[in-house]
């Protein structure tokens, strides 16, 4: 599937070129702007824990599941404790499995 801004390979077919070189592409690295240039054909879940207003500038916890193609990418920030922000690093997951994305996401925003 092409990018619909640039005409060039989207994030689907690179992650389908990794996997066919028996590649892991559950935790990889998409390559500089490949993730910028190209908008999920749909955002199927998101959830943020913003409890301090739309104002705050502060970093909060956060997933969403974004499907590109037949790929899924769940990514967020985990809670930290009971703060209403986070200094926890992003995790993100690559995966064909749709529910496997959305349960993967919601347990991330249960508090750790």
């Amino acid at each position: 599937m092409k990018n619909r801004k640039t005409g060039e390979r989207g994030i689907s077919d690179w992650l389908d070129e990794m996997e066919a070189e028996n590649r892991d592409v559950s935790h990889v690295t998409l390559p500089e702007g490949l993730s910028y240039d190209e908008d999920p054909d749909e955002t199927v879940f998101f959830e943020e824990i913003k409890p301090c207003g739309m104002l705050c500038t502060g970093t909060h916890p956060f997933a969403t599941v974004e499907r590109f193609g037949h790929w899924y990418r769940c990514r967020g920030r985990d809670r930290d404790g009971d703060a209403v922000h986070t200094s926890k690093d992003p995790w993100w997951l690559f995966t064909k499995d749709r529910d496997l994305a959305v349960r993967t996401a919601k347990s991330h925003l249960e508090s750790k």
